[in-house]
């Protein structure tokens, strides 16, 4: 490997370890799959995004010759996000894991088989080199911009559960590391992504400060589906009076429903029935008795 300054050792070290974080970062996340059995409102796209990149950064960096620290990393990288995707799919909903997998043959199988199979064929040397350093800049990008598809939600919500802190602080952290270690080797392939990846992490980061003690908000359903509801209350009130005449019957307005204390209590139909036929077999007797 050639060293082209005493200081690219040293950068290339630090992105490595700090890489690595980020690839660790996830993990909290992924326990929690673990533990709740379910997805939730996580989404596969940033880590599919994530391993087609250090498909691509290998590729490049064994067409480069120079770049061990790429092939280190990127390799490690290649192994983590696969399991974090095995995690992903097998406890994903039907309609998400079947999206993933998808998404994930599309691009990581036939897309960067047909870039292999293009650049090897119909490029040679130098311009091989500089086609697959653009792509690979391409979807650096990608992958800083990736975690950025939850910020809207994350301001709608002013929640940051699906956005996690660590993920972005190592992300700036190593896109500094990067940017240096390009710059050093005079490969801007490398270092200009990196310029975006630390902007990109410092919005993330300042986005999470100041929501982190936000008062989270649930975003209501529209105002016919609340007057839906107040309907199917009223009409299970009339039923509570035919089981039991002395409640009496409240109506009740839209407005005056708090959705946060509403409780659903399934409701039995046999002892709505046998109600009703108490009620009927009192008024026979009452009948019975006025006639004698």
């Amino acid at each position: 490997m050639a060293i082209h300054h005493p200081l690219t050792l040293a950068f290339g070290l630090l992105g490595n370890i700090i890489s690595f974080m980020v690839f660790l970062a996830p993990m909290p996340t992924f326990y929690t799959i673990y533990k709740k059995k379910t997805t939730e409102g996580f989404q596969a796209l940033p880590y599919v995004v994530a391993l087609f990149s250090c498909m691509l950064w290998i590729y490049y960096a064994l067409l480069k010759q120079d770049a061990t620290f790429l092939i280190t990393i990127n390799s490690v990288g290649c192994v983590i996000e696969t399991v974090y995707l095995a995690i992903f799919i097998f406890y994903s909903p039907k309609k998400a894991r079947i999206s993933t997998v998808k998404f994930l043959l599309l691009l990581n199988v036939l897309g960067y088989g047909l870039m292999l199979v293009l650049t090897l064929f119909l490029a040679k040397g130098e311009i091989r080199l500089k086609v697959v350093g653009w792509i690979c800049l391409v979807f650096n990008l990608t992958v800083f911009a990736a975690p950025l598809c939850i910020l809207k939600k994350v301001i709608r919500t002013k929640s940051v559960e699906f956005m996690p802190f660590p993920l972005s602080f190592f992300l700036t952290l190593g896109a500094v590391m990067w940017f240096f270690y390009g710059f050093l080797l005079k490969d801007y392939n490398i270092a200009f992504p990196n310029i975006l990846g630390f902007m990109f992490g410092i919005a993330q980061m300042v986005l999470y400060i100041v929501y982190k003690n936000a008062k989270k908000v649930v975003l209501l359903e529209e105002p016919s589906k609340v007057q839906e509801l107040s309907d199917h209350i009223i009409e299970v009130m009339k039923i509570s009076t035919m089981v039991c005449p002395d409640l009496t019957p409240v109506a009740l307005q839209p407005n005056d429903i708090n959705i946060d204390l509403i409780e659903v209590i399934p409701l039995d139909p046999n002892n709505v029935f046998k109600g009703i036929k108490a009620e009927e077999s009192k008024e026979d007797m009452d009948d019975a008795s006025t006639k004698v």
